[in-house]
Parts: structure tokens; sequence; C-alpha cells
């Protein structure tokens, strides 16, 4: 199942995730800081959503409440809600 977030508060735009069995297959993300986002995509990547959203969740930039991949946990979240 591919699902698309928009994020709130931070430099990227938008965030499409495909997550199947609770399993990521892949992540896009528009907007933000290309490589490091890139990255952790990559890492991700057949990664169990909820182990993702352990690692990310909470995560901040810099004066910011939030961050991209705080911003990916909350993404991860709701394509699981979005799944059962």
């Amino acid at each position: 199942m591919t699902y698309t977030y928009t994020p709130k508060g931070v430099c990227s735009r938008k965030m499409k995730v495909d997550v199947e069995d609770g399993i990521i297959r892949s992540v896009e993300i528009l907007g933000g800081c290309s490589g490091n986002l890139q990255g952790i995509s990559r890492l991700i990547q057949g990664m169990p959503v909820e182990e993702a959203i352990q690692k990310m969740e909470g995560v901040k930039c810099g004066y910011k409440e939030t961050s991209c991949p705080d911003q990916l946990s909350i993404a991860l979240k709701e394509a699981m809600k979005k799944q059962s």
C-alpha cells in the first residue's frame, strides 16, 4: 500500500511510503536535504515499520520541534492505520 503524507514544520514537501505486511518497501521524499533524506530512505527500506518509527520518532532539527525523520515516523504511523 502506498501512502502519501504532507509533512508539517520541515523543509520537505511530500513523503510517499510503500508499506507491505508491516515492512517498508520504498520511501520517496520531495524537498528537504536531498542526500540525507535519500540515505534515510535507503536505510529504512526493508525495515519493519515499528522499528523505523522507534528510531526516528522525536528527532528534532535544530530549533524546530520536529524534523524530516520525525515527520516520516508520523507518515508511517498513519500508513499503518490506513492499512488496518
